[in-house]
């Protein structure tokens, strides 16, 4: 092991000793030596199985086959989730193969910031991720079930379900993928027509076309935001079917490997005596290290400094900014995906995928590998790809180098020494900062802030001409406690546009950045964030600020008795406590935890 990932994880270890062992003991007193459906009365039981069919029902009354949950994020409106419409009969079909029952026990549900970017509904998509625990939650709570599989792909909605998968850690639960959908419009032409909208060169039928020419059919987009990074992780941890992650959906290699992993499933249970594989043993620090590992190694997507941490709390595993940061000065950069390259999902998976990637980081000892999973105890059973060959499913060892050196690299040749993911301190706060798309000559900006309190605003300056200039826009009261912390990527095209006429551009917030953050330095995630009082709320434009990916300093150039003196700006607009169900989410507003500690609504002291 690479010294600095064993000292990581032996902190984490220590760190987390009370916790973990609390929701390890929670976790075996909630295991049961039969199926769990034996402790129902027979009441309860009717109920559980009333609309079966007569087949499962008779299984069902046996207390010696498995019965197997489905939880779903699917609808039709999303094109990731889409596919999942036909997942359930693929599994009830496998799982009968098995001798077992599955029942579909809950649906969760599954915004698209896509959709949302920049709109009022923005406002409840980090809350939604805690909203998918607990409805995962309520799924399982029937105590009808001896194994999980959780189908969902993009951004808080596999956060969501491991961290309410994690509260019946005493199953086996498997995650099934659906995979992105076929390449379309190049990266680098989707970006360039979206900032000619933006400098009013084109018009908005050029960008709709554009844009459905990106995402046009089925599947996960394709670029590497935090939807891809969450399959990404979720293999690195063992929750997926080795090489499953990024298989188009709609043909026979994708629904083998559905089918596949409900046969797991019915093979994790505690039914099949020494192949009982609960998650509880899945996810530990190990695991969590490795998927902070493979994250920084692929360039991923920001929001998981937040969303990691979350899961791994779940767990009774306590990581912090601190421990990305050391990762991410030791662990090379292995991927060119966009925003971090040109290359898209699937290229990636053709120059090698999973399997290189993972080789390439166990080889380097940057991962983990006596680790459980769904399969085993070693991560080196995920070195291998599935194949569709004269009607059945194969696996063939991975690739051992880079089928395209432009998309993935070697260790020993990587496209950079670290992961790009900083963590920024000074007297504004602490923040991250992602620099794997940020050129070296734009990593350090010191100049004058521009203070926003809406994302709108910052068109409007735009567009009048006023920020045709160096400058830092302060975009603040975008936390968790303010507004629920909205994605701010409606920002990029505006503030790319005008550094690439030549200005130092740069952008401080308590909010979030896309899972695809790009070209643009972004100090995000401040914390504390202004509405809790934090110094973001003290700044005044003409405050001249420094931003220095490189040291990673965030500071105002002000004394410390400067910025004290000064009354902290109060923002409290009515636009964010109403409409569009914003309403609803005041109490998870009043109660998340700042975001270095996950922004969760479960975890607070």
């Amino acid at each position: 092991m690479h010294p600095v990932v064993q000292a990581v994880t032996e902190r984490i270890v220590e760190r987390s000793r009370e916790t973990r062992s609390d929701y390890l003991r929670r976790m075996a007193e909630a295991r049961s030596a039969g199926v769990h459906r034996a402790t129902l009365s027979c009441g309860n039981l009717a109920h559980g199985f009333a609309a079966c069919g007569e087949r499962d029902k008779n299984e069902l009354k046996l207390m010696n086959k498995a019965n197997v949950a489905i939880i779903s994020a699917y609808n039709d409106m999303l094109s990731a989730h889409q596919p999942y419409q036909r997942f359930p009969e693929l599994i009830h079909q496998a799982v009968t193969e098995m001798g077992s029952v599955a029942q579909f026990a809950g649906g969760v549900p599954a915004m698209c910031d896509g959709v949302t970017q920049g709109q009022p509904g923005m406002e409840l998509s980090l809350f939604s991720r805690d909203v998918i625990a607990m409805a995962t939650a309520v799924s399982l709570s029937h105590n009808m079930f001896d194994a999980v599989l959780c189908l969902g792909v993009c951004d808080k909605i596999v956060p969501g379900l491991l961290i309410g998968a994690l509260s019946f850690g005493h199953l086996p639960i498997i995650f099934v993928p659906a995979g992105p959908m076929p390449s379309g419009l190049p990266n680098a032409e989707k970006a360039r027509i979206r900032q000619l909208y933006a400098e009013g060169k084109v018009g908005r039928d050029a960008l709709l076309e554009c844009e459905s020419s990106s995402y046009h059919s089925a599947g996960t987009c394709t670029f590497y935001g935090t939807a891809n990074s969450n399959q990404l992780v979720m293999e690195a941890m063992g929750l997926h079917l080795p090489g499953s992650s990024f298989i188009n959906p709609g043909n026979e290699l994708r629904d083998e490997l559905t089918r596949e992993a409900a046969r797991q499933a019915c093979r994790n249970t505690a039914l099949n005596g020494n192949g009982y594989r609960p998650l509880s043993e899945i996810v530990d620090e190990k695991a969590v290290v490795n998927g902070v590992v493979a994250l920084l190694a692929s360039g991923g997507s920001t929001n998981h400094t937040m969303h990691l941490v979350a899961m791994a709390r779940a767990a009774g595993i306590q990581i912090n900014w601190d421990d990305f940061s050391e990762l991410s000065d030791v662990v090379p950069l292995l991927t060119r995906i966009y925003p971090n390259g040109q290359a898209d999902i699937n290229h990636f998976q053709a120059a090698g995928g999973m399997g290189l990637l993972l080789r390439e980081l166990l080889d380097g000892g940057y991962m983990h590998e006596d680790v459980n999973t769904i399969l085993g105890n070693s991560l080196r059973d995920y070195l291998k790809e599935p194949f569709y060959e004269d009607g059945q499913m194969i696996w063939k060892e991975a690739a051992k180098e880079s089928l395209d050196k432009e998309v993935v690299a070697s260790r020993t040749e990587p496209f950079s020494t670290n992961g790009g993911l900083k963590v920024l301190s000074g007297n504004l706060g602490r923040a991250v900062i992602k620099v794997s798309a940020v050129k070296p000559e734009c990593r350090v900006v010191e100049a004058a802030a521009v203070v926003f309190h809406d994302q709108n605003e910052i068109e409007a300056a735009f567009k009048a001409g006023k920020l045709d200039k160096d400058f830092i826009a302060v975009v603040r009261f975008q936390g968790p406690a303010a507004n629920g912390m909205p994605e701010l990527h409606k920002l990029t095209p505006f503030l790319g546009a005008l550094q690439d006429k030549g200005f130092k551009v740069a952008l401080v917030t308590d909010g979030r950045m896309s899972g695809a953050s790009g070209k643009v330095p972004a100090a995000i995630h401040v914390s504390p964030e202004a509405k809790n009082g934090g110094p973001l709320a003290r700044i005044q434009d003409g405050d001249l600020i420094r931003l220095n990916a490189e040291t990673g300093e965030l500071k105002v150039l002000l004394s410390d008795q400067q910025l004290s003196d000064r009354e902290p700006v109060k923002f409290d607009s009515p636009e964010v406590k109403s409409g569009m169900g914003r309403e609803l989410f005041e109490a998870m507003r009043k109660s998340a935890d700042v975001a270095e500690s996950g922004a969760s609504i479960f975890f607070g002291e």
